[in-house]
């Protein structure tokens, strides 16, 4: 092998690598594209510091992705506290919080029929109990 036949397969190598390496990070940048939810509310509830994503077909089942922190802020009313998601057209999800205290959540939410989600709602709530109508927060609908 000559010196010039070996600097071009370097080169080569070189140029693959760096492609290889654009895609990855186009991909993953793709994927984190993280946008704000606005802090939920209703009387013993909140939901704070919250963000969500939509992965591409392929990624995390196509999923919506939400993240925050679900908060019982009504320590003496005995009342739980949990969150709501819906993706496009099935049953809303329910995540529980713990009463008196904040809770991490970071979720995926997807529909197994589909490659992809394009249609999210969310809210936040408060479990009254099966006597009282829980009450929640304004719906807020998503889409990519």
């Amino acid at each position: 092998m000559t010196m010039e036949t070996g600097n071009m397969m370097r080169k080569l190598a070189t140029g693959v690598l760096t492609a290889g390496l654009f895609i990855v990070g186009a991909t993953t940048a793709a994927a984190a594209s993280w946008r704000g939810i606005p802090t939920l509310s209703t009387g013993g509830a909140s939901f704070t510091g919250g963000q969500y994503t939509f992965h591409p077909a392929g990624s995390n089942h196509g999923a919506f992705q939400w993240k925050g922190k679900l908060n019982d802020t009504d320590h003496r009313d005995g009342h739980n506290v949990y969150m709501q998601v819906k993706v496009e057209g099935y049953d809303w999800s329910r995540y529980n919080g713990k009463q008196k205290e904040s809770v991490s959540l970071n979720k995926l939410n997807w529909a197994p029929a589909q490659r992809y989600t394009d249609d999210a709602y969310i809210r936040v709530c408060r479990d009254k109990g099966s006597f009282n109508p829980d009450n929640c927060s304004e719906t807020k609908h998503y889409r990519p």
